[in-house]
């Protein structure tokens, strides 16, 4: 094979692989922008609220910040280094994008929900942990934290919010809302859901007159986290409740 010849094979090959890093964006954008449009449809956020990032090898696709989610298409995408240095897009990403990037920069994951849910946002304001009302309290890590007030968009908030994941997948944020993360969109999304819907019950328990709630102790929200690490379907066979 002639030197020209070899060539001309390696430049079609990084021109192959190019093309399927732009068509793995393209997919994480468009499940981006399904998620986000969930967010508004399912009450979790209202109007331009809340934020998703869906990370992509090195590269972190963020929502806009002040874009309606149902007006973003594919010309919209907006891409990150772990640093924040933008890598294309035109739009400016959101500006919790702090946030976002310390999670990625300390764990293993693939994408982060932040919302402005009602029931979780108002559990911030109470207490400085939700208390545990569920066992899937334990699908969560263990109770989960509240990251005390700072202004939106600042790294101390960022800071404030790392310190509540320790050992965590998800925390609430002082009067402001939830932040969840998980290896995928849809993961990261159940989560959001998932404190959400603890926050309400919890809330709706501890409203009826002369009665408290009875809560989990550690030891069986222990022990619910580790049955559900293998619940539902696993490759080779069925498992889990």
């Amino acid at each position: 094979m002639t030197e020209q010849r070899q060539e001309q094979r390696q430049e079609q090959g990084r021109g192959t692989a190019g093309g399927a890093a732009r068509e793995e964006v393209a997919r994480a954008w468009d499940e981006l922008v399904a998620t986000a449009r969930r967010t508004v449809s399912e009450g979790l956020v209202v109007g331009t609220s809340g934020n998703v990032s869906v990370r992509v090898g090195d590269t972190v696709l963020v929502t806009p910040s002040g874009v309606a989610y149902d007006a973003l298409g594919p010309a919209d995408a907006v891409g990150v280094d772990l640093d924040g240095k933008r890598l294309f897009g035109t739009l400016s990403p959101t500006s919790e994008l702090p946030m976002h990037l310390e999670i990625y920069r300390a764990t293993g994951a693939g994408a982060v929900v932040h919302t402005h849910a009602v029931h979780a946002t108002a559990v911030s304001t109470l207490v400085p942990e939700l208390p545990a009302v569920h066992y899937m309290t334990g699908a969560l890590g263990g109770p989960v934290r509240v990251a005390p007030y700072a202004l939106y968009g600042t790294d101390e908030l960022a800071a404030h919010m790392l310190h509540a994941l320790r050992d965590r997948t998800a925390c609430l944020l002082q009067n402001h809302g939830t932040v969840a993360y998980g290896d995928t969109l849809t993961q990261a999304y159940d989560r959001t859901a998932q404190l959400e819907w603890m926050c309400h019950v919890w809330l709706t328990a501890r409203s009826v007159p002369g009665l408290t709630p009875s809560l989990l102790s550690p030891d069986q929200v222990s022990e619910a986290g580790r049955k559900l690490s293998t619940y539902g379907q696993r490759e080779g066979g069925p498992s889990g409740a």
